[in-house]
């Protein structure tokens, strides 16, 4: 069965490496116009390279996009699931292109972000804006569908993850264990930029939704992966120092709920697996890492909800908290997100 509103979906990510010589020029990609000191780029590259030069996020986007594909089948719905990125091959503006010449005409385009705010949600809608330019007059319609972060499928895959993380801890730690939530820091400034701290109480929302669904009354949220100069203010506290603040109140074992991220990207399974993992060993805190939704069935369920709520405005699935969903209004409603928080999709003219 064709869909009544779309004859196509993107799946719209951020991209990553897939082999060693592709890692700086990666990254030159992602910091272009930012002024990131050459010695920060190489000291990130080296993180690629113990992994042989390849994220793990463009696999495990290939795999969701299956998982995408089984639940639209399951779905009757006649929907054939394109790949893009912002910052690596496939590239989003290649992608439309091919759309274009396969004769889609209006796509639905589900990133991998749950979030507003400029870099998970306005920066993405620029990403459309820039690929359908590029593509021309006959570009494809896409319609970025809205953030999901307080979605009920998002909540259990995270809720049932510090689960399974909590089990894997030793028996008489586990009833102890400290729960910390992590997202992707960014500056100060920038969390300003679509909204007062608009990325920051998401993210604050989210976690007390997901702590409640896991049984935890008591957690703690920090950030992680900051990049930018120290003198430039960026979201706090950063994870290991608030590690090592627990660590010095006596801490014995950790849960870290990696919340900010629907897939396993380098900072997770570096900064996280490996670093943080490093120093809660020497401090002899037992660790434990939530895992990420990746290419789990629910998170392809997940975006056919999204994408069968456009159908009907009046049923949305959201997971109710005690303060009001902070997010644009548009997302909030239902309706595909408006300027200026999130996805506005201006035709080529208007990209111009």
């Amino acid at each position: 069965m064709q869909s009544r509103y779309f004859d196509a979906v993107l799946l719209l990510s951020f991209g990553g490496p897939e082999g060693p010589e592709q890692v700086r020029p990666f990254l030159e990609n992602v910091t272009r116009g930012r002024n990131i000191p050459a010695a920060r780029l190489d000291e990130v590259a080296e993180h690629y390279q113990h992994f042989g030069g390849v994220s793990p996020i463009n696999g495990i986007n290939r795999a969701l996009i299956s998982q995408l594909e089984a639940e639209f089948a399951d779905r009757a719905l006649d929907l054939p699931v394109y790949f893009g990125n912002r910052n690596w091959e496939p590239y989003i503006e290649d992608t439309v292109t091919t759309m274009r010449d396969n004769g889609i005409r209006r796509a639905a385009v589900f990133t991998t972000s749950a979030w507003s705010g400029y870099s998970g949600c306005t920066q993405y809608v620029e990403d459309i804006a820039r690929a359908r330019s590029a593509t021309g007059p006959d570009a494809p319609e896409l319609v970025k569908l809205r953030t999901y972060f307080d979605h009920p499928l998002f909540v259990e895959m995270f809720a049932g993850a510090i689960a399974a993380a909590a089990a894997s801890l030793p028996a008489e730690l586990r009833g102890g264990a400290r729960l910390v939530f992590t997202a992707h820091s960014v500056p100060v400034a920038a969390d300003q930029r679509c909204g007062p701290q608009l990325y920051s109480r998401q993210v604050a929302y989210a976690t007390r939704l997901v702590a409640a669904a896991a049984g935890y009354a008591d957690y703690d949220m920090a950030w992680q992966s900051r990049s930018g100069p120290p003198q430039v203010p960026w979201l706090e506290p950063d994870v290991a120092d608030h590690l090592a603040s627990l660590d010095a109140n006596g801490t014995k074992a950790v849960i870290v709920c990696p919340i900010g991220f629907v897939a396993d990207h380098i900072e997770v399974v570096w900064d996280l697996d490996c670093e943080l993992r490093i120093q809660a060993d020497a401090a002899g805190i037992a660790f434990a890492r939530a895992a990420t939704p990746n290419a789990d069935r629910r998170f392809a369920r997940l975006a056919a909800d999204l994408i069968e709520e456009l159908g009907d405005a009046q049923v949305q699935a959201r997971v109710g908290g005690p303060d009001p969903v902070p997010g644009c209004l548009a997302s909030i409603s239902g309706a595909p997100c408006r300027p200026p928080h999130c996805a506005a999709q201006p035709g080529p003219g208007a990209a111009k």
